[in-house]
């Protein structure tokens, strides 16, 4: 342990683990450092990855050379497409896991990689020397690196609920780590406290499972990674014996129950301060907040192949665990269910997001990165997606490289990654697709197509992968091509077949592709018209033109451009435009308080959170229309300045009015045209937001 670490990662969950290996595959020195090697990458609460929006992280992860999606294939039980009947945007992959299996499938990834060193051990405090960090002080003495990454999830200074009880620990069977809370905050990092909650283990064998409702998974399984295609996973896929879950429900003699006892909760009973997950609500929230509701979903997941462990989905709880075995009684099927493990709510500390960059690197404190939970996030998907993120930016600045930053327009890990740094979080955040305002651009199934040729720019994929995903997006777009030359004449025949089917008969010459967006047909359903016959027009030089043959995923994507063309287009110009707002960068000097009309609330938040570009700066909370329109008068009037040899305004901003006569006269129309947008916004108000 005497070498010096290009990296060190504090924490080895799903943050932890996606940073170490991206690091070291781009060529660094990197410990991986966990309180206990043996419970590297495990799911501390429910035994899932994936749902909407989170499918759609793990697929992105997975093209920019990620192993969640991967480990899932391998060890998963379970898998199902969500919202399948509803548009393409809001599909979402989700799968249940083996969790200890997978767990060890994420230990042997990482034993398995060069250039990455595994230690058990306690990090204490930073060495910061210059403001620039170069070292550890740990239990396993002082540790040089020349940056490091804390993924620490719920171990800063965690404190477990149950009821009255409160112990130290980030989760059952584990302790916290206090003193790296005490040394964060002496380099200035504010912190402050979150909480999430898990529920109750039960044993499998006490469930009468006839009193409840069975789900099985899809009967044909698509996997997450696009490498596993039905053909990873030791050679089939899914690798192990798919299991069922089922379905039951709370009533109102639970809720009864919990209501007598809402002052034994260490949420209701005030022992807890943090807030905790809106969209992941403790069953005690459920019963308050919901109080009109007759009952509340139960998920019964199995935890394992070989255990008798159950998760119940749905009904995390900080109530005494004699109240947690008494509620669950009163639930179809649980009549005589035993307790494993009480559930229980973890209270710790998180760093408030906005002081960070978009490479998730602290901006006063030079070499080092926050990822995951640690950063507000809820969710193993998200934290994830924001390890891989830290990974590579931090071996980028070991390398004296330009960062790796990802926009709201290519991916969701965008999308999340400026949420955090640009908004903030006032409880822990976690990914829907309708926080994306580009969301049917960014579907899980074209994440490959999207993001992979970043991959292999980094280090993180091969040049094999990269071609075969090239040449699948140009086989996709021949075949969307194919559909929209070929032209069917209303023929007497193709009437008929049209009748058989209840399909409405053709009018006049229509293409492929206008008869796959009738709601009622598929791709698969074309083919008894997309073949060789006398309908086709004859203006067509060619003839019929055999479809190419392609992969289901693929076919999909077919479909999904030919269905929602008109969307795809409408969203392509939305983005030119966003992109336009980005590229107008903000000096770094700027003083936000110096902008004359500027609201006083506005310009602190922007002086706390430094946005980087005036796209960035229009997401900042609290931003209004004409906030925005002013700030962007003063960029242009900024850039033209520079442009026309005045005082510079910054790098960025100043590249922006360079040169020619055409340039500045750009510069004037879109300044004219701001200040335009202004003046009607502000006659549309009673007076100046400002």
């Amino acid at each position: 342990m005497g070498q010096q670490f290009d990296l060190i990662v504090i924490g080895l969950g799903h943050a932890g683990c996606e940073a170490a290996l991206a690091a070291a595959r781009m060529g660094l020195s990197v410990l991986g450092l966990t309180l206990a090697l043996d419970r590297i990458g495990l799911m501390s609460c429910n035994p899932s990855v994936g749902g909407p929006g989170k499918g759609a992280l793990v697929r992105e992860l997975d093209a920019l050379g990620g192993e969640m999606a991967g480990a899932v294939d391998t060890t998963g039980t379970h898998f199902r497409i969500l919202n399948e009947g509803k548009g393409p945007a809001v599909r979402a992959r989700r799968a249940i896991c083996d969790r200890l299996l997978y767990a060890r499938e994420m230990g042997r990834r990482l034993a398995a990689q060069p250039g990455l060193t595994l230690a058990e051990g306690e990090v204490f405090a930073l060495e910061v020397e210059g403001g620039r960090l170069v070292g550890l002080r740990t239990s396993l003495g002082e540790l040089s690196c020349r940056a490091a990454i804390v993924t620490a999830g719920t171990f800063l200074c965690g404190t477990l609920h149950i009821g009255a009880e409160r112990r130290e620990g980030g989760r059952l069977g584990d302790r916290a780590a206090t003193a790296l809370s005490d040394s964060l905050r002496q380099h200035g990092v504010r912190l402050e406290r979150f909480k999430t909650g898990t529920p109750a283990r039960l044993d499998g064998r006490t469930i009468d499972y006839g009193r409840t409702q069975p789900q099985s998974g899809d009967p044909a399984p698509v996997p997450f990674s696009f490498a596993t295609l039905g053909a990873g996973c030791g050679g089939t896929f899914p690798a192990l014996p798919q299991q069922a879950c089922a379905l039951t429900h709370t009533n109102e003699r639970t809720h009864q129950l919990i209501r007598e006892n809402l002052h034994r909760s260490s949420l209701y009973g005030g022992a807890i301060v943090g807030r905790g997950p809106r969209y992941c609500p403790s069953i005690e929230d459920k019963v308050v907040r919901f109080a009109h509701r007759e009952r509340h979903l139960i998920f019964l997941e199995r935890d394992g192949a070989d255990s008798n462990l159950i998760y119940p989905a749905g009904i995390s709880t900080s109530l005494p665990a004699e109240i947690q075995l008494a509620f669950m009684r009163t639930i179809a099927g649980l009549e005589e269910v035993e307790l494993i493990e009480p559930g229980y709510a973890v209270e710790y500390d998180y760093a408030s997001p906005t002081q960070l960059d978009r490479r998730l690197a602290l901006r006063h404190l030079e070499g080092l990165w926050l990822a995951g939970q640690v950063n507000g996030t809820s969710g193993y998907e998200e934290a994830a997606v924001q390890g891989l993120v830290a990974g590579i930016n931090a071996a980028l600045w070991v390398r004296s490289e330009p960062p790796f930053l990802l926009s709201r327009a290519e991916s969701l890990i965008g999308v999340l990654i400026d949420d955090l740094v640009g908004k903030g979080v006032a409880e822990p955040y976690r990914m829907f697709t309708s926080r994306a305002e580009h969301r049917i651009l960014l579907r899980e199934e074209n994440a490959d197509l999207r993001l992979v040729h970043h991959a292999a720019r980094l280090g993180l994929c091969s040049a094999q992968r990269l071609a075969a995903t090239e040449e699948k997006g140009r086989a996709i777009e021949a075949e969307v091509a194919r559909l929209e030359r070929l032209s069917l004449n209303p023929t007497a025949e193709l009437a008929e077949l049209f009748a058989e089917r209840g399909w409405v008969p053709l009018r006049a010459p229509t293409s492929l592709a206008t008869i796959l967006r009738r709601p009622e047909l598929s791709y698969e359903a074309l083919a008894p018209i997309d073949r060789p016959c006398g309908w086709f027009s004859e203006r067509h030089p060619s003839g019929w033109i055999p479809p190419a043959p392609l992969p289901s995923d693929a076919l999909r994507e077919v479909e999904t451009r030919v269905r929602y063309s008109g969307y795809l287009e409408r969203e392509a110009l939305e983005v030119e435009r966003a992109e336009r707002n980005e590229a107008l960068a903000i000096p770094a000097e700027l003083d936000f308080l110096a902008i004359p009309g500027f609201a006083r609330e506005v310009a602190e938040r922007l002086n706390s959170t430094r946005p980087l570009t005036l796209g960035q700066a229009s997401r900042v909370s609290g931003m209004t229309p004409a906030a925005a329109s002013l700030l962007a008068i003063h960029l242009l009037r900024l850039a033209k300045r520079g442009g026309d040899g005045g005082a510079p305004c910054g790098e960025a901003v100043g590249t922006v009015g360079t040169g020619t006569k055409g340039e500045g006269s750009r510069l004037n129309s879109a300044l004219e045209a701001t200040e335009n947008l202004c003046k009607t916004d502000c006659a549309d108000r009673s007076e100046h937001d400002g």
